[in-house]
């Protein structure tokens, strides 16, 4: 992957939510991006105005801590390989854990 990949696939990870993970068992580097349902649909949260019912604020446009599914850097195109979508409340972590004990009984290990 390229350096430039890198650079932007971190950049502003408190609005983005995107890390790494490089496994110390396999020496995997694991990429993982939250993507958020609701950025795909209109709603907005904020404070409600008790005298008109409606939300008001801004809140949740920066610091979401996920991207748009169209946002997303995790691509074939950006030379990420074995690309999976976690379906919704499975921890990224667990995953990670669990598929690269499967990749360590295959035998990648970290290169010297």
């Amino acid at each position: 992957m390229e350096q430039e990949f890198f650079k932007k696939f971190l950049k502003e990870t408190d609005d983005t939510g995107r890390f790494m993970v490089r496994s110390s068992k396999t020496g995997i580097l694991y990429c993982v991006e939250p993507i958020d349902p609701r950025h795909n649909k209109s709603e907005r949260f904020g404070d409600i105005n008790p005298a008109t019912g409606e939300v008001e604020g801004a809140y949740g446009l920066k610091y979401k801590g996920s991207v748009k599914k169209e946002e997303s850097l995790i691509t074939e195109e950006n030379g990420l390989i074995n690309i999976k979508e976690l379906s919704e409340g499975t921890s990224p972590h667990s995953y990670i854990e669990a598929i690269d004990e499967v990749r360590y009984m295959e035998g990648f290990r970290p290169k010297s």
